[in-house]
């Protein structure tokens, strides 16, 4: 039986960076009856999802879609590029480019973690700041054999908040005229964050379902390019399950090679829908309006925030860096416990040091509000003390930045 005491009344406000709040629209899609995964019904949807899911990447290039988490989409990205041995150039920004990292090291790569010299506050300067394109060019330049055989960076790292120019590591790349090819983790990017993969030039894309998509976890993805199809075929890391010619080919009719999750995918199909109706542009302006109206907030309180660099500052999330002494751990549990308001744990090296609020997916400005509100009263309570109300700074910058609120549709 299920225990109410973690469901008490009113909605929970899950301001974390992901999983985020799944929209009604989203939860009724999911609830169809499961059918047959080898129906014509299915090849119908398996065909609609991946033509979709193209445009959220804007790609014109197949995406392969798991079953999986994001974690699963990282190991697909690597196994089915590389092979043992292989020499990797990855950039640290934070937990989520950390983890990358290790992974690849225990699938037998070899790794090298370029970063930002110095630290900030006691932690590295690349976690406050994003991917430095320059480090990279030059780097690469010294690479005359290429024995780099790939370039892995984070987009959007949720450990922070801060969205590295991508566009930047591709003409880096081209600048060094390296035949490395460019990895990057979208994960909480997508569908928040302006993306895209051809453009940008890049050969393999991460992301998952949990985030800008609205959906529960449990997808996965990756957007490829026929540099990195034709660089699969000579890759020697193991890999099975993960494989992208059997996916690939089986796509083309709507299949999957394996049981897919198919209430998961009635559930994209729908988030697509959703967004594309939308258009992207005003979803990614959407969120940058939220985005500044919670730094706003966070610089009326008189705290920093953990991203330094105004030009790299997340639409996904605002890293919120508590004052010397303050367990930002102990402050978040009692917002969670006070105010039914969940808020992202400080990851990694910033363990104890900042909370995250997230302002992605199914959201409003009153949300926010209602969020910023739990916040500022747990700050006060736990003693934080702060120089102005930044759910007065919200509320203003909202009013004074309006955004059409899109009518529903009657029923």
């Amino acid at each position: 039986m299920l225990n109410l005491d973690f469901h008490p009344t009113g909605r929970h406000f899950l301001q974390i960076p992901g999983p985020s709040p799944v929209p009604d629209r989203i939860l009724r899609a999911m609830s169809l009856p499961t059918i047959d995964h080898r129906g014509p019904e299915f090849g119908a949807l398996g065909r609609k999802v991946l033509a979709d899911i193209r445009q959220i990447f804007q790609t014109r290039n197949p995406v392969a879609i798991y079953p999986a988490s994001g974690t699963g989409a990282w190991e697909a990205a690597l196994s089915n590029l590389l092979s043992p041995g292989d020499h990797v150039l990855m950039y640290e920004t934070g937990h989520f480019a950390t983890l990358w990292n290790k992974m690849a090291t225990r699938l037998g790569l070899q790794t090298e973690f370029l970063a930002l010299p110095g630290t900030e506050h006691g932690v590295p300067a690349g976690w406050r700041r994003g991917v430095q394109a320059e480090q990279i060019e030059a780097r690469l330049k010294a690479d005359s054999g290429h024995a780099i055989k790939a370039v892995c960076v984070v987009h959007n790292e949720t450990s922070t908040g801060v969205t590295s120019d991508i566009a930047a590591v591709r003409r880096a790349i081209d600048a060094a005229r390296h035949p490395a090819l460019l990895l990057v983790d979208t994960i909480s990017g997508l569908a928040s964050a302006d993306y895209r993969h051809d453009e940008w030039g890049v050969d393999v894309t991460v992301s998952g379902s949990q985030k800008g998509l609205m959906l529960p976890p449990g997808i996965s993805f990756n957007a490829l390019s026929p540099k990195a199809l034709e660089a699969s075929k000579s890759a020697r890391l193991p890999k099975a399950f993960w494989a992208w010619d059997e996916i690939v080919e089986m796509n083309q009719s709507g299949y999957w090679p394996y049981t897919p999750n198919t209430n998961l995918l009635y559930g994209l199909s729908e988030a697509c829908d959703m967004l594309l109706e939308q258009g992207l542009e005003a979803v990614f302006a959407r969120h940058q309006r939220w985005a500044a109206g919670v730094r706003a907030a966070v610089k009326a309180w008189g705290l920093e925030i953990q991203c330094a660099d105004p030009a790299v500052y997340s639409p996904v999330l605002t890293g919120v860096i508590m004052p010397e002494g303050v367990d930002a751990d102990a402050v978040r549990k009692l917002i969670y416990e006070r105010f039914d308001c969940s808020l992202g744990a400080g990851l990694g090296k910033l363990k104890g040091r900042m909370f995250r609020i997230g302002h992605l997916g199914d959201c409003n400005d009153l949300t926010l509000v209602g969020a910023l509100g739990g916040c500022e009263m747990g700050l006060r309570l736990a003693g934080v003390r702060l120089a102005g109300s930044g759910v007065q700074a919200a509320m203003e910058y909202f009013a004074g930045h309006p955004q059409p609120v899109a009518l529903r549709k009657a029923a």
